[in-house]
């Protein structure tokens, strides 16, 4: 343990003169607070140096003017609720900026059938008002409610109902830039706007997906789409039994997909997955259970090798089509299973009692973490690299992860998303014991080892962990990395003394490159 950064005593100052003493903490308990409950015990590599909780859009640009003034580097989040390195900087002693006061539902609009939030509000905050209003809406929804939708969106977050395929829920972004000034994109450029959270794009470049995942501003406010609540909600388990299934699994799910009789975004399960996720069984232990115990637990819950988390929403009459379909299609693999317990109509939602069935239907819920069965003392992290929607392309990289999972004595717990008709995020999770340093270790030192191999055989990830962010932008290497290249010009031009989240995602500006 080194000795923790501390923030200037003129920096402070200028902070709790810009905000209030109380909206300023220096603390280090309380900034432990905002750091990664997952990272290796004892490590302090990536802390604050203090936690600053604005309030409005102009405290937000007052403290980006602190710091470029004293040319000291933020890093924002939205609730710090995430994986990946939660609310962690990459650059220690760096001021984090948390956005969770800034909790606003600023418009709730039932007939175009959007909202527009703050970065503080949460996933629960969202449904909340939605209900309270008495909105018929219903919004597309991550596994845990606890988190920012601006901050999770924006981060490449995973949600499951039509507008989760291809990050399509936010639109329409008021931005502060690293300089402090303040800017809307899409047609959000043209002052009092109608159409500024409904059309992405506007006159020229669009700028909506270049703040995404990236340091060129911070996300003050967002349009975000909703759907009707339908007249019919199906919630889905397709299951395949044996593990070479996986393939015809893909395929028949690809096919699906294209010809849109499932629109939502599913989620492909290993049998652990299943387990904790479905049955809410607890989490397996990091110690590695061999192949005959795997198949005793999927045949001890009745599942297979492979599961599919999915919906249908829509007419009962489209539904009934839909799910006709679904069994031609699935029960033509040999074994395959279409578990379908019960069509929900909106006023039934009250009687959904599976947590991951309250989640299609866009009900947050806490029950993983609540209910106890991942232990306190369980750590996680994870590799997530883009794969073709193609049974043979899944399979290969499946085999090359487990492989590796094994020779590091670690179960394989994960899964994909298909995140479009035609792309799934192959999602590779390592479990240790947040008590023992070394199995953190050996974990994080796998996550590398994934990046590095399974980069080099050419699967890139869609996310990264801020322990391995550069590891991971390094992968995208083509024409002697021309992309980061790219990225970096636009870092140095919006943020000329490179204050705002550096080395977020492999880019820094141009005074940190040499480091």
């Amino acid at each position: 343990m080194t000795e923790r950064p501390t923030l200037d005593p003129v920096v402070l100052s200028d902070l709790t003169t810009a905000l209030s003493e109380d909206r300023v903490v220096i603390d280090g308990a309380s900034v432990d607070e905002f750091k990664d409950p997952y990272w290796i015990p004892g490590d302090d590599t990536y802390v604050g140096s203090a936690v600053v909780f604005p309030t409005s859009v102009e405290e937000v640009q007052e403290v980006m003017r602190i710091a470029n003034r004293h040319g000291v580097p933020v890093w924002p989040h939205g609730q710090g609720r995430g994986g990946y390195g939660g609310p962690s900087p990459v650059v220690r002693g760096s001021i984090q900026i948390s956005l969770r006061k800034m909790n606003r539902v600023l418009e709730i609009n039932e007939e175009l059938a959007y909202a527009v939030v703050e970065p503080g509000v949460r996933w629960m905050d969202l449904y909340d008002a939605i209900e309270a209003g008495g909105h018929a809406l219903q919004l597309s929804i991550t596994d845990l409610g606890w988190g920012s939708v601006i901050g999770n969106s924006m981060d490449n977050g995973v949600t499951y109902q039509p507008y989760g395929s291809d990050f399509q829920l936010l639109c329409g972004l008021e931005v502060v830039l690293p300089t402090g000034e303040l800017v809307r994109t899409g047609m959000g450029a043209i002052p009092d706007n109608k159409a500024w959270h409904l059309y992405r794009r506007g006159l020229g470049p669009s700028f909506g997906e270049m703040f995404a995942q990236s340091n060129y501003g911070i996300v003050v406010r967002a349009g975000v789409w909703l759907q009707p609540k339908p007249e019919a909600y199906a919630p889905l388990l397709l299951t395949v039994p044996n593990e070479e299934d996986l393939e015809v699994l893909i395929d028949s799910l690809r096919q699906l997909l294209l010809e849109r009789t499932v629109t939502g975004v599913p989620a492909i399960m290993s049998t652990f997955t299943t387990l904790t996720t479905i049955f809410e069984a607890p989490a397996p232990p990091p110690e590695l259970i061999d192949d005959e115990g795997v198949r005793a637990l999927a045949e001890q819950y009745g599942i297979g090798a492979w599961s599919v988390r999915t919906a249908l929403w829509g007419r009962r009459a489209v539904v009934d089509a839909n799910l006709a379909r679904i069994r031609e299609v699935w029960e033509a693999i040999p074994g395959a299973k279409v578990i379908s317990h019960r069509i929900f109509a909106p006023e039934e939602y009250g009687e959904i009692d599976r947590e991951t069935d309250k989640v299609q239907a866009g009900i947050p819920t806490m029950k993983l973490i609540e209910s106890g069965q991942w232990p306190a003392n369980l750590g996680h992290a994870a590799f997530a690299p883009i794969v073709p929607l193609s049974g043979s392309e899944v399979r290969y990289v499946m085999e090359q992860l487990k492989q590796r999972f094994r020779e590091n004595g670690l179960n394989f717990i994960g899964g994909l998303f298909a995140l479009n008709q035609r792309t799934a995020c192959v999602v590779a999770g390592l479990t240790f014991d947040l008590n023992e340093k070394e199995g953190a270790e050996k974990a994080y030192a796998l996550a590398k080892q994934l990046v590095r191999e399974v980069g080099e055989l050419g699967y890139g990830e869609f996310r990264a962990h801020v322990d391995f962010m550069d590891d991971a932008q390094s992968i995208y290497n083509w024409n002697d990395g021309a992309y980061r290249r790219l990225a970096e010009t636009i870092k140095d031009a919006v943020d000329p003394n490179g204050i705002l989240s550096p080395g977020r995602h492999g880019i820094w500006p141009a005074k940190h490159r040499e480091e």
